[in-house]
């Protein structure tokens, strides 16, 4: 299969295209030239935003079966993209999100992928992240139609190239050792994506013929906060401690779930929704997770080759508490606990 990813050396990009090769697709990655795709990728250079800055994706006459775009921004920018590959390609799979759906997002037993969405408009410029998906899932429907598009509506999306720096995070603050803010409860279940694993998913749907919207998430409950974060000590090789603590008394301290603890969401309340979103129409198409310990081991490696620091995302501040706010919470936080369950009080 000839493959067009838009973009291609970050993240989910960047899995896509790894995955496309271990199946000897033939890969064309077109971006800015900012950053280099893995070896036999073929390179097409242009800034999207720009009025001429896609004449690289019609100088010689190729066509794609597919084109996979993870665009996030002005939907206008998608639009402009489909239109003009309307005739050079066959199908388009966008990398859409959850936060298309109104809040509180469709949970466990709601409606899933027939879920009330936010508005959105295929030629809008950019507005806010919810909006602006919506927006490129219409860009794509209206240019390519229901019969040649995947919508890919991912949850949490974890692995290694992460360049949100959810999980790197947590690895560097247990890495760096002492008392840990643990958000707990310890057992309660998340839900996520590993990169490699939509990126199998996506090809195997396109492969398939699949169309129409998907919401990409592990099952409700592979895994739990507190296997995710002993994964992380685990392969850091760390001694923190980790310092379980009830929701309630980390709101209370003022330290917000998701952005200053990353993946963290309370089990009770509108946030909830995040870590029980139904994805059985995924699961009944094949869709596979990895183990977590395969994603924070991998997570880990990759961060230490590049030297332990996530590279910053323009106007986006990265994930996680301020080491002097974890630590005024931790010291106002008398009945936290450690990783065996026993408060530092008892343990004398």
């Amino acid at each position: 299969m000839k493959l067009l990813v838009l973009g291609g050396t970050e993240f989910v990009g960047r899995a896509v295209v790894e995955a496309a090769l271990e199946r000897g697709w033939e890969v064309t990655a077109f971006n800015r030239g900012n950053r280099q795709p893995p070896p036999d990728v073929r390179s097409l250079h242009g800034d999207r935003t720009s009025p001429e800055g896609l004449a690289a994706l019609t100088a010689d006459g190729t066509r794609w079966d597919a084109v996979v775009d993870t665009w996030t921004g002005a939907p206008s920018t998608v639009l402009d993209t489909a239109r003009l590959l309307k005739d050079r390609a066959e199908r388009y799979a966008y990398i859409s999100t959850r936060s298309v759906y109104t809040w509180p997002w469709p949970t466990l037993g709601g409606l899933a992928e027939e879920g009330p969405l936010v508005e959105g408009a295929a030629d809008a410029d950019a507005t806010d992240y919810a909006a602006d998906k919506r927006g490129g899932e219409l860009a794509v429907l209206e240019t390519f139609g229901a019969d040649r598009s995947l919508l890919v509506r991912a949850g949490l999306i974890l692995g290694p190239y992460e360049n949100v720096g959810r999980l790197p995070y947590w690895l560097t603050r247990i890495a760096r050792g002492g008392d840990v803010l643990a958000p707990g409860p310890r057992e309660m279940p998340i839900q996520y994506i590993d990169a490699r694993d939509l990126a199998e998913w996506l090809l195997s749907a396109l492969d398939k013929g699949l169309s129409g919207p998907y919401d990409l998430a592990s099952a409700p409950g592979h895994t739990t906060m507190g296997e995710l974060l002993e994964r992380c000590r685990e392969v850091t090789g760390s001694a923190a401690e980790l310092r379980w603590t009830e929701p309630e008394a980390i709101l209370a301290a003022g330290i917000e779930p998701w952005t200053e603890l990353p993946v963290w969401a309370p089990p009770e309340g509108e946030l909830s929704c995040v870590h029980r979103g139904d994805v059985s129409r995924a699961l009944a198409t094949g869709l596979h997770c990895r183990p977590v310990d395969e994603t924070v081991a991998d997570t880990w490696r990759w961060l230490t080759s590049i030297g332990g620091q996530v590279p910053a995302r323009p106007g986006r501040k990265a994930p996680g508490v301020e080491p002097e706010k974890e630590a005024a919470a931790l010291a106002a936080i008398p009945n936290s606990r450690s990783s065996e369950g026993i408060s530092p009080v008892d343990r004398g």
